[in-house]
C-alpha cells in the first residue's frame, strides 16, 4: 500500500501571505521609481542640451500620481504643458496660427526613462523571487 500526501495547503498559505505582501512592496517601488522618474525629467528639462528654463514653469509642470486598483499598480508622469511634445520630438513645419518653426528635438523624457527603467524592472524582480526591493 501506499501512501500519497500533498503539502498543498501549506503551499496555498505560503503564496496567500507573499501575495498580501507584494502589493505594498510593489506600490513602494513604484512610488519610489515614479519619484526618481520625475526628478530625472525635471533636471533634463532644465538647461542645455535640453530645453531653456526660463522661468522654471515647464520644469514645475511635471508631477507624479500612483494609483493602486484590482489590476495592480500604476504612475503617471507627465506634464500639462502644451509644449511638452515639442520639446521632446522637435517640430518642423507651421503651426495652427501660420507661424512657422524649425525646432530640434530635445529629449527629456525618454533618456529619463532610459535611466530609471533598468532599476525599477531590477527592484520588482527582486520582490518576484520574494527579497526586499532595495
Amino acid at each position: 500500500m501506499a501512501t500519497v500526501t500533498s503539502t498543498a495547503t501549506e503551499v496555498a498559505a505560503q503564496l496567500e501571505a507573499r501575495a498580501a505582501a507584494a502589493l505594498p512592496a510593489a506600490t513602494a517601488v513604484v512610488r519610489h521609481h515614479a519619484m526618481l522618474l520625475e526628478t530625472a525629467i525635471k533636471a533634463a528639462a532644465s538647461g542645455r542640451p535640453g530645453p531653456e528654463a526660463r522661468t522654471g514653469d515647464y520644469r514645475r509642470s511635471w508631477t507624479s500620481e500612483v494609483r493602486t486598483s484590482a489590476a495592480g499598480v500604476e504612475a503617471v508622469i507627465g506634464s500639462n504643458k502644451p509644449q511638452a511634445n515639442r520639446l521632446e520630438y522637435g517640430f518642423v513645419g507651421a503651426d495652427s496660427l501660420g507661424r512657422v518653426y524649425h525646432q530640434p528635438p530635445f529629449p527629456h523624457v525618454g533618456p529619463a526613462v532610459d535611466r530609471i527603467a533598468p532599476l525599477f524592472v531590477a527592484a520588482l524582480a527582486r520582490i518576484a523571487d520574494g527579497g526586499d526591493a532595495r
